[in-house]
């Protein structure tokens, strides 16, 4: 019978899912702030059960020596070491839904706060200075509201508010008209929606793209007297450019759940009156604090009772006789993905997946999974091959797989093709002897090229003199080149550079080369 530590507050229900399921439990929940006591103990046991309080460091890891599973109730692992976990084979899960309609409902009770300046009102009250006049209102009823994200809680965001009569118009680069007719919102551009918004309100992941979003020039664009509500992420707003912006009038209010730096201390957001804060509390419900234990305890049951796998941080869907022979390919999926993904800007209605050869005939269920992961975590950020197919879905991307027998000159390749609004774009790759992927065709043009952890992508019309010039401007600004692929469809047509570099590339060094005569698109790509 597996064993299971409890080492922080998990619900009574919680605990006897672990015993439904045939699972030896200890339930002890102080000892994940006495990390010598965890230290001491932690080898009797299989899986271990968490919140926040409990630190699983490299240390304690190190003498985890029969732990197969980490489940943290929640989904921050901030307090996992996640590399040495993986290191030791051991799954390290969370749960990512959990909390969705909590933090969304925190949001929609944000907006009203802000538009009737409740805080205030109350503090007043409470100095019995009774002032009516001053605390004016706005209805949020007829108003049009403005989501920057419209995944998980963003959708229900948007459905609340519609059920308030509000107009939902959203911004999401990967929101399909499809499934914007289904929520029942108006996908626009984010000018657009600044331009348009009463109310807006962020459900975004903290990525590259999203990093101060809002900053001083959007904010400059949005309707004055706008109101800012941010349940999702600290960074997602500049906050210098907010204060600015609410000094000026230019936003009429901000209500925020998240700051750039947390636990948030001496912010000068909190001497503004038209400002509400609170201490990170999106996800502070008992219904929530509750879905999320139960959901870990059933996780762990079921990876320790059965080998199920659900929403791993670490580690795909793969069985041990498997891992040796899948695992190249699954990366190789993966790398495809990533590479589609890193070039798609627009919304994202369908993914297809072909096998052919070799990997055909084994278990395609991971490198579904891991294309899928590859093509979104560029925009999505906190995603990972178990969530990226149910994501997938909840977006309305359509997911398609072929598998067939070996066809042509490579002994097996996988084939990703990603439809978004404007293009189709195919990508292909096989594996070497050493197990090294290879890409062999962009965009129907045949060519080969190793995968770096740094790759310049170009394409450009087939017109003498441009690679002279390519290799010139990289040598010009500093760019070691370690090797150069060409592709082209035909004389004169569309070609393609794939270019392994030394290092990153600056967005002014990027602008130059996208300045280049015949370039159509130049893109920098990190693996």
């Amino acid at each position: 019978m597996p064993k299971v530590l409890v080492s922080d507050k998990l619900s009574p229900t919680a605990v006897q899912i672990f015993k439904d399921n045939g699972v030896d439990v200890d339930y002890l929940p102080d000892l994940g702030k006495d990390k010598d006591k965890l230290f001491e103990v932690i080898g009797q046991y299989d899986g271990l059960a968490i919140r926040s309080a409990t630190k699983v460091t490299e240390k304690i890891i190190s003498a985890a020596t029969n732990l197969k599973v980490i489940g943290r109730a929640g989904i921050g692992v901030d307090n996992v070491d996640i590399p040495a976990a993986t290191k030791k084979g051991i799954i390290v899960m969370n749960t990512p839904f959990g909390n969705s309609i909590t933090t969304a409902e925190h949001a929609i009770a944000m907006m009203f706060a802000l538009a009737r300046q409740l805080p205030e009102a109350d503090a007043s009250t409470r100095a019995s200075k009774w002032e009516k006049n001053r605390f004016m209102g706005v209805e949020v009823t007829n108003k049009t509201l403005g989501l920057i994200g419209a995944g998980n809680i963003g959708s229900i965001v948007a459905d609340r508010a519609l059920g308030l009569k509000m107009k939902v118009v959203a911004f999401d680069p990967f929101l399909t008209p499809e499934r914007a007719q289904t929520m029942g919102v108006e996908k626009v551009e984010l000018d657009d929606l600044l331009a348009r918004a009463d109310f807006i309100t962020l459900h975004t992941p903290l990525i590259d793209a999203t990093r101060n979003i809002l900053n001083a020039e959007s904010l400059a664009k949005t309707k004055k007297g706008v109101r800012i509500v941010n349940c999702a992420r600290g960074g997602l707003i500049d906050e210098e450019a907010l204060y600015a912006a609410l000094k000026s009038g230019q936003v009429a209010g901000a209500a925020l759940d998240v700051f750039l730096v947390e636990p948030a201390e001496n912010n000068p957001l909190f001497d503004l009156p038209n400002v509400i804060c609170t201490p990170h509390l999106g996800a502070s419900t008992t219904e929530a604090q509750e879905n999320v234990a139960l959901q870990v305890a059933e996780q762990i049951s079921a990876y320790l009772m059965t080998g199920e796998i659900t929403n791993a941080l670490n580690f795909p869907s793969i069985s041990a006789e498997e891992a040796p022979i899948i695992t190249p390919w699954v990366k190789l999926a993966e790398t495809l993905g990533s590479f589609a993904g890193q070039l798609t800007e627009t919304a994202i209605s369908g993914i297809k997946i072909e096998f052919e050869g070799t990997p055909a005939g084994l278990n395609t269920r991971p490198m579904v999974a891991a294309a899928i992961n590859g093509v979104l975590k560029p925009s999505l950020g906190d995603i990972n091959m178990v969530s990226a197919p149910q994501i997938a879905k909840d977006r309305g991307i359509t997911v398609e797989t072929t598998t067939r027998d070996q066809q042509g000159a490579y002994e097996g390749y996988v084939r990703l093709t990603v439809t978004t609004e404007r293009q189709t774009r195919a990508i292909a790759g096989t594996l070497f002897a050493n197990g090294k992927p290879r890409i062999i065709q962009v965009k129907d043009i045949n060519m080969e090229a190793e995968i770096t952890p740094h790759m310049l992508y170009v394409t450009n019309a087939d017109k003498p003199g441009h690679i002279g010039r390519l290799g010139t401007t990289l040598g010009t600004l500093g760019i070691n080149i370690a090797n150069f692929n060409l592709g082209r469809a035909e004389v004169g047509g569309d070609a393609i550079a794939l270019v392994s570099i030394d290092g990153t590339l600056t967005e002014e060094q990027l602008g130059q080369i996208a300045a280049l005569e015949g370039v159509k698109q130049a893109k920098a790509l990190s693996f």
